[in-house]
């Protein structure tokens, strides 16, 4: 059975682009698994890094109808971050 390190290491694994290096909004890299499929009329990509936990937490309320005081008083209370 294949490992995590034996994917890691294997040149078709990295030929294929299968594992790939993306910065977080943070700064650091982290490794992230490939497109699949691969088709060359429309290839996938990774466009952005995911957010850290909580970074879109005000935009996603607001946009469901919570008000600034409303988001202020559940982050107080310790329900979202």
């Amino acid at each position: 059975m294949y490992t995590a390190k034996d994917i890691a290491e294997d040149p078709h694994y990295q030929a294929r682009e299968m594992l790939l290096t993306q910065q977080t909004r943070d700064g650091y890299s982290v490794t992230v698994p490939g497109v699949v499929p691969k088709m060359s009329g429309t290839p996938g990509g990774v466009r952005s890094s995911a957010p850290g936990l909580g970074d879109d937490t005000d935009a996603v309320l607001a946009e469901a109808g919570l008000t600034a005081e409303q988001i202020a008083l559940l982050r107080s209370k310790g329900v979202i971050q």
